[in-house]
């Protein structure tokens, strides 16, 4: 029982404040998410370790001795919500979906907003999404199934608005991917970005006057129901003429693609020129409010409430949007495939248009979820030699604290600026440590980390211009933000001994008896 006592206040230990006299009221903690529900039955494995755990040397094999497998949200360093989704069969089992049903349900097509590059041969188009058909589940089925995702709360305690996107969400995960599927796209020039996002990316965005044609893509699905793959485009002739070529423009043009026999695979993908600025921009606490590292609020801020804008950061990328020229937008999100309508509807409707990235769902256990970000920084840095990237995103993310700087190293010359929203000191729910150690031996000019969006404001990103001043800069190259002070790596500030342990332990008792847990 004690590993499980132990386990529970694990979150309580790391995330209290400093000592501080005894008058102060003691803040209840918020609910600690609990394992979610399966629909099938899954052999259970051992996860990553987390930063926080190696970093305090000796509390990680005791934990593990201990607690033996633990949440991925623990090993990871946030709460992981989108993680194990069932897929294809499991769901059709599950739900106990017969085969003559699923057929007649019609097929549907997840086309994913992306980009073009120039080559020799002229455009080539990347092409990327899923294939699947989603079942008829009941409201009460739909109600107990998205219980699962609320933490503190149910679907029937919520707001009628709040129910419904819960019970959307809900059935956008519980879907039947296809495999073995061909797919057709059918291809015209964009006016705008059409009826997934706003009129434009960038103030030098055109339409083209030529473009329209039908592709058939290589080969079929995967076994998950994707196709990721890049194909050229024939530069035939419209009305107006045709495709601007990549080596003759420095103007991004607008296509709109249609997955061929359904309705719902509309999407508005671009041809960016060689040379330009691009920036690549998670989404999850820098776009949007989630509070990830609260599990309660992130789970209902992303099963249940309306996406909200953080701050006026809509303000920041649209004055990029209107006062750098040829300025490509693309939104990555370790987000899985199946949530991504959500997203992309609210980036849409308030960011500029732009090209999106998510995580396959052959990126599905921890350590893949952790590598995919970097996977997908790859792809496009290496799409785009020529081009400079902006890399914006949160230190909440273990991920990006680690592939932001690595592409720096990787990339030598292509990374212009890197902008860290600190949510450890603008929102005190983060109690997470971030580790800065990548930074190490970058130049000092070239990143930021900042509080606020208008901390942005005034920035010549254009010309190389990372810092704002005024904007006092703490990095140690190490992990930072550590509980009981121990951020910075000295020996004071370490634990590194069986003693240490017992001393851990010890709090973690204390804060038990404090809380009223034990």
């Amino acid at each position: 029982m004690l590993h499980y006592v132990l386990l529970a206040l694990l979150p309580v230990a790391f995330t209290a404040p400093a000592a501080s006299p005894a008058t102060n009221p003691i803040v209840a903690p918020h609910p600690m998410i609990t394992a979610r529900a399966t629909l099938t039955d899954r052999t259970p494995t051992r996860v990553q370790e987390r930063d926080i755990i190696s970093s305090i040397e000796g509390l990680g094999s005791y934990l593990g001795s201990v607690l033996g497998s633990f949440p991925s949200y623990v090993a990871s360093g946030v709460p992981n919500f989108f993680q194990d989704f069932p897929t294809g069969t499991a769901v059709q089992n599950s739900l106990g979906i017969s085969s003559s049903d699923l057929a007649a349900t019609p097929t549907q097509v997840l086309n994913i907003p992306n980009y073009a590059n120039w080559t020799d041969q002229g455009w080539n188009l990347r092409f990327r999404g899923n294939v699947f058909k989603q079942p008829n589940i009941s409201e009460s089925k739909l109600n107990e199934l998205a219980n699962i995702f609320l933490v503190g709360t149910s679907i029937e305690a919520l707001p009628p608005a709040e129910q419904t996107q819960a019970r959307n969400l809900t059935a956008e995960i519980f879907v039947v991917q296809q495999a073995n599927q061909k797919v057709l796209m059918n291809i015209e020039p964009a006016a705008s970005q059409g009826s997934d996002g706003t009129s434009s990316g960038s103030n030098t965005v055109t339409t083209p006057r030529g473009g329209t044609q039908n592709i058939t893509l290589a080969g079929v699905t995967t076994a998950e129901g994707d196709f990721d793959q890049f194909l050229p485009l024939a530069n035939v002739s419209g009305p107006g003429g045709y495709l601007l070529a990549g080596n003759a423009t420095n103007t991004l043009q607008r296509l709109n693609i249609y997955a061929n026999g359904t309705l719902t695979g509309n999407a508005t993908s671009y041809l960016v020129p060689p040379t330009g600025l691009t920036v690549i921009s998670d989404i999850d606490d820098i776009l949007r409010v989630t509070r990830i590292y609260q599990p309660a609020d992130g789970l209902l801020n992303s099963f249940a409430k309306a996406f909200t804008p953080w701050m006026n950061m809509p303000d920041i990328y649209a004055n990029w949007s209107q006062s750098i020229p040829n300025f490509h937008f693309h939104y990555l999100t370790t987000t899985p495939e199946q949530v991504t309508r959500n997203y992309m509807d609210f980036i849409y409707k308030t960011y500029p248009g732009g090209s999106f990235d998510t995580r396959p769902l052959n990126f599905s256990d921890v350590s893949a979820t952790l590598s995919i970000r970097k996977f997908l920084l790859e792809k496009i840095f290496q799409t785009y030699p020529q081009r400079k990237f902006i890399l914006v995103a949160d230190t909440s993310n273990s991920d990006v604290m680690k592939a932001y700087p690595a592409m720096a190293t990787e990339f030598p010359g292509q990374v212009q600026c890197i902008f860290l929203r600190n949510t450890s000191a603008t929102d005190a729910g983060d109690k997470f440590p971030y580790d800065t150690s990548g930074f190490k031996g970058l130049n000092n000019q070239t990143y930021m980390f900042f509080k606020v969006p208008d901390d942005l404001r005034g920035l010549d990103i254009v010309n190389g211009q990372c810092v704002n001043t005024t904007i006092k800069q703490n990095v140690t190259f190490s992990t930072q933000g550590l509980p009981f002070g121990l951020s910075k790596k000295s020996a004071a500030g370490r634990i590194e001994s069986d003693w240490s342990v017992v001393m851990m332990t010890g709090l973690v008792m204390v804060f038990g008896f404090a809380y009223g847990v034990l």
